[in-house]
Order: C-alpha cells, then sequence, then structure tokens
C-alpha cells in the first residue's frame, strides 16, 4: 500500500478529502459551490450571507513526532505560489486523526509565505508548539467575509 492509503494517486486522494471537506461544511449549514475544472487557485466555494470565501482543500497523513505536516503548495507542475489575491481559507484534513483545520490564507501566507506548518492534534511535547490549535475545526470561519479572514489571527 502506498504511504497516502487506499488510492492510487495522490490527485485520487485530494479528491476523496474535497468531497469530505465539502459535506462536512453542508453539515455545518454553508453553501457549497464546486467550481468546474482545476483552472482556479481554489477547490471549493462557500456562500455565506450574500459574501463568497474561496477555500483551497488540502490534507495531511504525513506525521513528525506528535504532530502532522501539512503543506501549503500547489502542485509539482506549476511555479505559482498560493496568495491572498487567490485564496481566502486553506481546510486541511489530517486523515489518520479525522480532524479539520480552518486557517485563513493571511495566516500561511501573511507577512511571509509558508509553505508548511505543524499541528498536533494528538499532543504537542511542548507548549510552544500549539500556535495553530485554535484553527482546529473552526467552522465559524466559513461565515465570516474576506475582509475578516485577511484581518483576523484567531477564530472568534
Amino acid at each position: 500500500m502506498k504511504r497516502w492509503g487506499k488510492f492510487s494517486t495522490l490527485k485520487e486522494r485530494g479528491e476523496w478529502v474535497e468531497l469530505l471537506f465539502m459535506a462536512a461544511a453542508a453539515s455545518h449549514g454553508y453553501h457549497v459551490l464546486k467550481p468546474w475544472g482545476d483552472s482556479l487557485a481554489y477547490d471549493v466555494g462557500i456562500e455565506h450571507r450574500g459574501s463568497l470565501l474561496r477555500v483551497q482543500v488540502k490534507s495531511s497523513s504525513a506525521r513528525n513526532g506528535t504532530g502532522y505536516f501539512c503543506q501549503f503548495r500547489r502542485n509539482y507542475l506549476t511555479k505559482h505560489p498560493y496568495t491572498v489575491d487567490d485564496v481566502d481559507l486553506f481546510a486541511t484534513y489530517v486523515i489518520p486523526v479525522n480532524v479539520w483545520y480552518l486557517i485563513p490564507a493571511a495566516v500561511v501566507l501573511k507577512p511571509t509565505r509558508k509553505v508548511g506548518l505543524m499541528v498536533y492534534p494528538v499532543t504537542a511535547l511542548k507548549q510552544d508548539r500549539y500556535k495553530y490549535e485554535h484553527y482546529r475545526e473552526a467552522w465559524g470561519l466559513l461565515a465570516k467575509t474576506r475582509q475578516d479572514l485577511s484581518r483576523r489571527r484567531k477564530p472568534c
């Protein structure tokens, strides 16, 4: 079995994770929009009260110690990194523990772009490793506007 589980390719796994995200967002009461094709920088649109958020869906199964490494790069075929003009929110699914992290793009991309970060849905050994834990299951962020997310550092 490949390191990404029962899928033959990472693209198949990515499509599965997008479906999981859309189902979870809908179960939280949000209107889910799926762009046709793969030409946009985001995977899913979330419409809430007339506002549209662009969500890029990611996944991780790469455990490193007590945490999981989450990457925020486009595929290896493109040289153009994500920008806050393309994406409003990253939704990262940690597959082995069935946990979502909803992180505003501004947190990942500003002031300096992070290509990856660690999350600790199980147990962190050191207190300073909890930097992104307040984004765990932060579904309320989908009700925010683009402007709110570009300013916001922590969910309400």
